[in-house]
């Protein structure tokens, strides 16, 4: 836990706890009292903290996702949702009214498929789940099946309402939304690229319009970006780029993204990203950090503003103001 400076962006620790294997990643609740975070392991679980000031306290033992490997979860129709990437699969575990975690899964929705990538695509490998921004439907993205699916809640168990196929090969990873949520960027690791779609909400159809590449001349295959970020206001969109260490950045326009800028991310293996506050927030895995950007509002390219030293820094969130 750290607090923010508003002014510089700048964080500062207050506070940690431990006793999660192997966490990765990390959700909030709407009123910011109880975080969720999965741990990435091969007997997968997510567990649940009291946020009591600045220190989170876990509310009960870690509940298994009955899948092997989660990278992302959300919260989604009174249920956390874990995106397991090495079982391929998507698990829903019941939240109660208190934010604590019921003792087991309610369902998993199994993906089926591969791709043509040889090492990365001999099966589904989900990575991302999240609502869209209506929270009428839970989308899941497999890097495995280059496909996105469009899901709901059927007694508790996740259920494909829609699957959508992206470019074979391309491997997607993280998914987001425009504000005013007609679009939806995604972010593919193989390509790299970032897939602009377009999003109807009422039906819970995504369809692709165009595909950018994240970097100028940049080789297929050895940039592994990770995460996905949009501006606010809706004008800028900002990706990582592990294997360059990098941020791009990308304006939006109205038949799609163009990329800018590209500048470094002040640290190694950027895994994800945040924006809150006019800051852009970069967590380095490798080097163990997570550095802030002030973003130029006329042009969203970020200028390093600091670091902070976060051992195999992961996933950073931000609670509601």
């Amino acid at each position: 836990t750290a607090t923010v400076a508003p002014d510089s962006g700048a964080l500062t620790v207050v506070s940690g706890t431990d006793g999660l294997a192997d966490p990765s990643y990390l959700a909030l609740a709407p009123d910011g009292d109880t975080l969720y975070a999965v741990s990435e392991t091969a007997e997968g679980a997510v567990a649940a903290y009291r946020v009591n000031g600045d220190r989170p306290e876990p509310t009960g033992r870690p509940v298994s996702v009955e899948g092997d490997g989660p990278t992302h979860l959300s919260l989604y129709a009174g249920h956390v949702l874990t995106a397991n990437y090495g079982s391929g699969t998507v698990t829903a575990v019941p939240v109660r009214a208190d934010g604590t975690l019921a003792r087991s899964a309610s369902g998993v929705l199994r993906h089926t498929g591969s791709g043509p990538h040889a090492q990365r695509q001999q099966g589904p490998h989900a990575h991302q789940v999240r609502p869209d921004p209506s929270g009428r439907w839970a989308v899941s993205v497999d890097l495995g099946t280059d496909s996105v699916r469009i899901c709901t809640l059927t007694d508790g168990a996740p259920a494909v309402h829609r699957e959508v196929a992206l470019r074979p090969g391309s491997g997607p990873r993280h998914l987001a939304f425009h504000p005013d949520g007609s679009q939806a960027y995604v972010v593919n690791e193989l390509a790299p690229t970032v897939t602009v779609c377009h999003w109807d909400a009422d039906d819970g159809v995504l369809k692709p319009l165009t595909e950018v590449p994240l970097l100028p001349g940049a080789p297929a295959g050895d940039a592994y970006p990770s995460g996905i970020a949009v501006s606010p206001d809706g004008r800028f969109v900002w990706t990582a780029t592990r294997g360059e260490d990098v941020l791009s950045v990308f304006v939006v326009e109205p038949d799609g993204l163009r990329l800018s800028a590209t500048v470094p991310c002040g640290g190694h293996w950027p895994r994800d990203i945040a924006v809150s506050g006019g800051f852009l927030y970069a967590a380095n895995e490798r080097s163990g950090d997570v550095t802030w950007f002030a973003l130029d509002p006329a042009t969203g390219i970020p200028r390093r503003a600091g670091s902070l030293a976060i051992p195999a820094a992961s996933c950073v969130i931000f609670a509601p103001a």
